[in-house]
C-alpha cells in the first residue's frame, strides 16, 4: 500500500481521506488536531511533505503562503495536487513557487462534505500541469474506479466555466439567505428547491464563498452579468415592456 499525504484536515481534507483511507497509508497535517481522525495518521507536516504524493487542502487564501512554506523541503520524486475550487490562481501558484523538479497537477472535485453522500454522479476536474513522474493516469483510473468522473481541461477553461455555475450558484445562495426568505405552509416544490440551494451554499464557510468570489479571474464578470439582467427583469416589470 503506498502512501499519501495531506496538508489541511478540515471539512474537504477529511472527505477525501475517507476516499484514500481504505486503499492508502495516508498522512494528514493540520494546524487543528481533530478528536477522531478516522484511519488516517495525524503527523508532523514535516513527515507530510516527505510523501511522494501530497494534496493540498488548505483555504485559497492561505495556499499561496502554504506552498511557500514547504517548497523548500520538497524533494525530486515528488508530486503535489491541489483541490481548489479555482484553478488558473493555485496553478500560477505552484509553477512560480515549487521546484521544478516537482511534478504539479491541478484538481477540483466537484462534491464536498455535503454533497458527497447524493446520489449524483460526483465528478473531479483534473489537468496535468507539470506531470513528471507519469503519475496523472495513475489517478485519473483511481478516481474513475471510485465512481468519481474525471473531467480534463485547462485551468483557464476551468475558472470561466465555474464562474457561471459553482461562483453563480453561492452567489445566488448568499444573496437568497440574506433576504430570510423561510418556508413556509404552501410552499412549491420551486421554492424548495430555492431552499435547498441556500441550505447548501451557505452551510460552506464565508471564507470559502469570499475566495470563490476573489480568485475567480472571471467572477466580476459574472456579477455583472447577474446585476444588469437583474435591473432589465426590474425595468420590464415597472415599465411594463
Amino acid at each position: 500500500m503506498d502512501n499519501v499525504g495531506i496538508i489541511g484536515f478540515g471539512r474537504f481534507g477529511k472527505t477525501l481521506a475517507n476516499i484514500l483511507a481504505n486503499d492508502f497509508n495516508v498522512f494528514a497535517y493540520d494546524l487543528i488536531k481533530p478528536d477522531d481522525p478516522g484511519k488516517v495518521e495525524l503527523t508532523d507536516l514535516l513527515t507530510v511533505i516527505n510523501q511522494k504524493t501530497i494534496f493540498v487542502a488548505v483555504p485559497i487564501r492561505s495556499f499561496k503562503s502554504v506552498i511557500q512554506s514547504i517548497n523548500l523541503n520538497i524533494g525530486p520524486g515528488t508530486t503535489v495536487l491541489d483541490v481548489c475550487s479555482v484553478k488558473v490562481y493555485p496553478e500560477s501558484v505552484m509553477i512560480d513557487n515549487l521546484p521544478e523538479d516537482v511534478g504539479i497537477i491541478i484538481t477540483h472535485p466537484l462534491f464536498g462534505p455535503d454533497s458527497i453522500g447524493h446520489k449524483e454522479v460526483l465528478k473531479i476536474m483534473m489537468h496535468p500541469t507539470r506531470d513528471h513522474y507519469q503519475v496523472y493516469e495513475t489517478w485519473k483510473d483511481y478516481f474513475n474506479s471510485k465512481s468519481i468522473n474525471v473531467i480534463e481541461m485547462s485551468s483557464e477553461e476551468h475558472d470561466r466555466l465555474a464562474a457561471k455555475t459553482q461562483g453563480l450558484t453561492h452567489f445566488v445562495g448568499r444573496i437568497l439567505e440574506e433576504t430570510g426568505i423561510a418556508s413556509t405552509e404552501i410552499d412549491t416544490q420551486g421554492f424548495i428547491e430555492l431552499r435547498a440551494v441556500i441550505d447548501q451554499t451557505c452551510n460552506d464557510s464565508w471564507e470559502l464563498f469570499s475566495d470563490l468570489q476573489n480568485f475567480n479571474p472571471h467572477t466580476i464578470t459574472m456579477i455583472k452579468e447577474l446585476e444588469r439582467a437583474m435591473a432589465t427583469i426590474r425595468r420590464i416589470i415597472v415599465g411594463g415592456e
